[in-house]
């Protein structure tokens, strides 16, 4: 059975809960990152990030042994290493694999015959395989399995425990020692192909990122011809349940939906036209955004100050990786408007108090902060978070069944 296991990344958003989740399991986790500051915080018992009861248990599993270092050395007894290095996409919306194999090279002096390898953020389709091909040629007893990361942002903790864990790999021994190491995490085992786990976790997030754009087309085509898209989204989900599970509009960001669905339109040729057109319609919210201050605002933006609340990605949130409220916000400045921000989450941010005396409102991140807010000025509310709609119903027909 696998007793050390050490994460590559393992401060940071993926790395972090996964190896807190090991030490509670009982195994001896060291977590290795180059950015010293999030080891300090790691080691002192809190978390860089949100995430939800993290740093009472953070403590509970450094208790237990859990341990972060800079220093690589740490892989050299380790009997699993986990990378967590994602690929990103580069200025042509393509995916620049070098980062993981760059990453992966820097550790191969420790790969050794009995070492599982498993790799565990998302990986363009045919990386697995590329990796098999390149330890065949140094080490080829090596065990590689992909063990992709499904958590939600903020409650990695949690959704470990309670999701499924997906274990890939090219042969039986790795998949059988992969399965065993997240038997003791995960309530249950998914066996896939490692080319098929690369494209559930790309196609999982692309049909996430596919759902907004439809919400945020229906948003646009009612806000540009006058009405009010909120009175439409609750009548049509009013009782009729064919409609619960449709998607309210919001900027939809984040370091994953959007790459990962450039990822699967790469690696299907650039044939993937829903998910372009994705892409333009959420990226597009930002600019409707602006132009609907403008127009609140008598249609120029010169001179005029805009307040932006939220700056995450997402609510109750610190993680602003990715964040369209950024764009928002480039976009107000070069329109000649004087932006004033607030973010409940980071410690930069500016009094809300200053920032609510601007002649209009963008809501950036629908924070449970701003519930309850009452504005004097224009405000621009895609979220749906500020402005209720009210809908009119009234009773028909008693039917006895």
């Amino acid at each position: 059975m696998d007793k050390k296991v050490v994460i590559i990344g393992g401060c940071g958003h993926v790395g972090l809960p996964l190896g807190v989740t090991f030490a509670l399991a009982g195994l001896e986790v060291a977590l290795i990152d180059i950015n010293e500051n999030a080891v300090r915080t790691v080691n002192s018992g809190r978390f860089p990030f949100l995430e939800k009861d993290g740093d009472q248990t953070l403590q509970h599993a450094l208790q237990a042994g859990l341990k972060a270092t800079t220093d690589s050395a740490a892989c050299r007894d380790a009997s699993v290493i986990v990378f967590v290095t994602g690929t990103p996409v580069d200025e042509h919306l393509n995916p620049k694999v070098s980062e993981v194999t760059r990453i992966f090279a820097d550790y191969q002096q420790y790969f050794a015959d009995d070492t599982l390898i498993i790799m565990r953020s998302t990986l363009f389709p045919g990386t697995m395989s590329h990796l098999k091909e390149k330890l065949a040629l140094v080490n080829p007893k090596t065990k590689l399995a992909f063990c992709p990361e499904r958590v939600a942002q903020g409650v990695g903790l949690e959704e470990i425990w309670n999701l499924p864990q997906i274990v890939s790999a090219f042969d039986d021994q790795s998949f059988n020692r992969a399965k065993e190491l997240f038997s003791r995490i995960a309530p249950s085992i998914i066996k896939l192909s490692p080319l098929e786990a690369e494209l559930t976790k790309l196609m999982a997030n692309s049909w996430r990122y596919l759902e907004f754009a439809i919400a945020n087309q229906f948003y646009a085509i009612a806000e540009q011809n006058g009405v009010d898209f909120y009175r439409l989204y609750e009548a049509i989900r009013y009782e009729y349940p064919r409609a619960k599970g449709y998607k309210s509009p919001g900027f939809a960001a984040g370091p994953c939906l959007f790459k990962d669905t450039m990822q699967l339109a790469s690696f299907f040729d650039h044939q993937f036209h829903l998910g372009h057109t994705a892409m333009l319609v959420n990226e597009g919210l930002a600019g409707l955004a602006v132009d609907k201050a403008k127009k609140a605002l008598g249609g120029n933006l010169w001179g005029k100050k805009v307040a932006l609340l939220g700056m995450a990605f997402k609510a109750n949130n610190d993680d602003i990786r990715e964040s369209l409220s950024f764009k928002v916000k480039k976009t107000l400045e070069f329109n000649g408007a004087t932006v004033l921000w607030h973010d409940p989450y980071l410690p930069e941010s500016m009094d809300l108090e200053s920032v609510l005396k601007a002649d209009a409102v963008i809501i950036g991140t629908p924070h449970a902060h701003y519930q309850g807010l009452t504005f004097k000025q224009p405000v621009v509310d895609v979220w749906g978070m500020v402005h209720k709609a009210k809908l009119e119903v009234f009773p028909g027909a008693q039917v006895n069944r």
